[in-house]
């Protein structure tokens, strides 16, 4: 019997483009969109500020001075937030009455910059009763550390939990955990899954 329904929070709630990012940054710095990606993977700020080893601040100093940018940190937070694209991809409703049934969680590798313009734009996160995000807890998927978080919040066995994430190896890790866990393709196909598993919502 399942006793908990974790999601994923990018492109399975809220959808995203991290290229428009980039192309927002792109005419306050000296490189095109293109070429930032590589920049900026070089350094390994992005993975490191996601398991809250760098402050916001320090992110936005650091990320700033890769890229020769001279703006200030919230037009910083506007521009690097401009990846979010309106509307979930998933019924508040399918949320809402899963709640009423079960422990919800989101469990998401995120930072404190892009969690705060969630919380802010998108009230469909408001459904989920625990957060596990990659920052606070300080490990990110596929660290098995942070499903153990997540199963901890839910408070029940890794069986008793059903896990949907776009990425594959972190639904195979969350399986290693021993969580039930399918990759996210659409609404459709999750509502498909919950039922086959008899967890109902409506």
């Amino acid at each position: 019997m399942f006793k908990a329904i974790i999601f994923d929070l990018g492109k399975v709630i809220v959808p995203f483009d991290i290229r428009r990012g980039y192309a927002a940054l792109q005419p306050y710095c000296g490189y095109p969109a293109e070429e930032l990606p590589k920049r900026i993977a070089a350094t390994g700020l992005v993975p490191r500020f996601e398991t809250g080893q760098v402050s916001p601040e320090d992110f936005v100093r650091q990320f700033s001075d890769t890229l020769g940018l001279r703006i200030g940190y919230e037009k910083f937070c506007e521009l690097w937030s401009s990846i979010f694209l309106p509307g979930p991809l998933v019924s508040e409703a399918m949320l809402e009455g899963l709640r009423r049934r079960y422990r919800l969680l989101l469990l998401s590798n995120t930072n404190a910059i892009h969690f705060a313009m969630i919380r802010e734009n998108y009230p469909i996160v408001r459904q989920f009763d625990e957060f596990i995000l990659s920052h606070e807890v300080g490990a990110a998927k596929p660290d098995p550390r942070i499903y153990q978080v997540a199963v901890e919040r839910a408070g029940c066995r890794p069986e008793e939990c059903f896990f949907t994430d776009d990425i594959e190896p972190f639904v195979e890790a969350a399986r290693r955990v021993g969580i039930d866990a399918v990759q996210f393709q659409n609404a459709e196909q999750i509502e498909r899954e919950l039922e086959t598993r008899g967890i109902g919502w409506r």
